[in-house]
């Protein structure tokens, strides 16, 4: 594997660190079921899965 030549230094190191970070992701709230979740995510609410507001897949009764 290829080696480096020159120690790099700590402020360029820093620099390019400077972007990995964790961010918290944006969440909402469905006017149907008052349920909070990520945007542009399909989400169980008593066993049926919402998106957008709007029921999808019905929770089977067993």
């Amino acid at each position: 594997m290829p080696h480096p030549k020159r120690k790099q230094s700590k402020t360029r190191r820093d620099k390019r660190r400077t972007h990995d970070k964790a961010v918290m992701p944006t969440l909402a709230t469905c006017p149907v079921t008052g349920a909070i979740h990520i945007y542009h995510r399909a989400y169980k609410v008593d066993g049926n899965l919402y998106y957008k507001g709007k029921l999808v897949v019905e929770a089977t009764k067993a």
